[in-house]
């Protein structure tokens, strides 16, 4: 639909502004559905919304376990009334701590999270035994991002260390290749497929060891189409919930819809063919070139030339400025970081505001 993402009364709004088109979100959600075939084969992160009711919606669409990075996104996901929390994090003091007061909190969950070493599993057997409980765990395995976990070779080691402690348990395997990202589809598969290959052989050998066979959890949103061929695999998107210029020219086989738009106006005409608008760094991630931050739905033939904390000026043809107080609409290039500048999100069905959701878990801490 043309001009999806234009509202009807957009004086009601102040800029910056962040807005969810609840239809669009409720497509990808089916998207995603989809793509695996099954809800049961989904353990979506939460780190790109970090909103409530945006799990609730994947809920009630008979998706019930999710992955996180934060002990907030963790609360967050609970009060949704989800039925399995993984914090995607290797827990150290004093998360390990927090961590531990939702699972006394929250005892119907399934509560799990990441080793990668044998310090962390001791210290999370320590504390859990110490309350009469019993950790859960997944090995975070580093297929090769080099950003976190333990080589497969290594962890088999790890695991049977593991084992031998009283008070925590090896469910799983976990790995992520968010550094797998080429656009030739079928060379990323190919990337895919080979990294996971020493993951399945670990998996394999800790049940001829006896250990419980393993649930394998793998890669993120770019990884999807791949992972989701494979019936072992449960799979955890997240920016597909949203979508952003950089996955939607990156994955080309992926249909996902932009559901989050950040809404701006022009404050100012500094010069000629100069417009200046309010999407600052604050309300707009900075981490890529200027020419890779805002991407604008409603303008033609312009060039984002600086920003500033509360400013983003582009360049237009002289002549062409829009007048001061239009409103214009972005879509960032990484959704995930922008939204987190924000604490909370204009919902809107059909060009109409329906309902402000909170983005909760851009804090630190909720309660816990």
């Amino acid at each position: 639909m043309e001009n999806w993402f234009v509202l009807e009364a957009p004086a009601l709004i102040d800029t910056p502004a962040l807005l969810v088109y609840k239809d669009r979100v409720e497509a990808n959600i089916e998207k995603m559905i989809s793509i695996t075939g099954d809800p049961a084969r989904l353990i979506p992160h939460v780190k790109t919304h970090k909103m409530q009711e945006m799990v609730a919606l994947q809920i009630d669409r008979g998706i019930k376990r999710f992955k996180c990075a934060t002990i907030a996104e963790a609360e967050m996901i609970a009060r949704a009334g989800a039925a399995a929390v993984l914090v995607a994090y290797q827990l150290n003091d004093p998360k390990v701590d927090r961590f531990l007061e939702l699972v006394k909190e929250y005892p119907r969950i399934a509560w799990s999270s990441l080793i990668d070493n044998i310090g962390s599993a001791r210290l999370l057997d320590e504390r859990f035994g110490a309350v009469g409980l019993t950790a859960k765990v997944f090995l975070d395995i580093d297929n090769g991002m080099h950003r976190t976990g333990i080589a497969p070779a290594p962890a088999l080691d790890l695991a049977r260390q593991v084992k031998a402690l009283p008070n925590i348990r090896l469910i799983g395997l976990h790995a992520y290749d968010g550094h797998i990202r080429d656009a030739d589809f079928a060379v990323r598969k190919v990337r895919c497929d080979q990294g996971m290959k020493p993951v399945r052989a670990l998996a394999a050998q800790l049940q001829k060891e006896g250990f419980d066979p393993p649930t394998l959890i793998a890669g993120g949103t770019p990884s999807l189409t791949v992972h989701a061929m494979h019936p072992d695999l449960l799979c955890s998107p997240g920016t597909c919930l949203l979508w952003d210029v950089g996955y939607g020219q990156q994955l080309t086989e992926q249909s996902f819809l932009q559901a989050a738009v950040l809404m701006t106006r022009v404050v100012s005409h500094p010069g000629p063919g100069l417009i200046t608008t309010d999407l600052g760094h604050k309300s707009i991630a900075a981490e890529n070139p200027i020419d890779k931050r805002a991407f604008f739905l409603n303008l033609e033939g312009y060039e984002v030339i600086s920003q500033s904390e509360e400013h983003l000026v582009i360049q237009v043809e002289p002549g062409k400025e829009p007048a001061i107080g239009t409103v214009l609409y972005a879509v960032p290039y990484h959704i995930c970081p922008s939204v987190a500048l924000h604490d909370e999100a204009r919902v809107i069905e059909n060009g109409v505001q329906i309902s402000v959701w909170p983005v909760i878990a851009r804090r630190r801490k909720i309660s816990v």
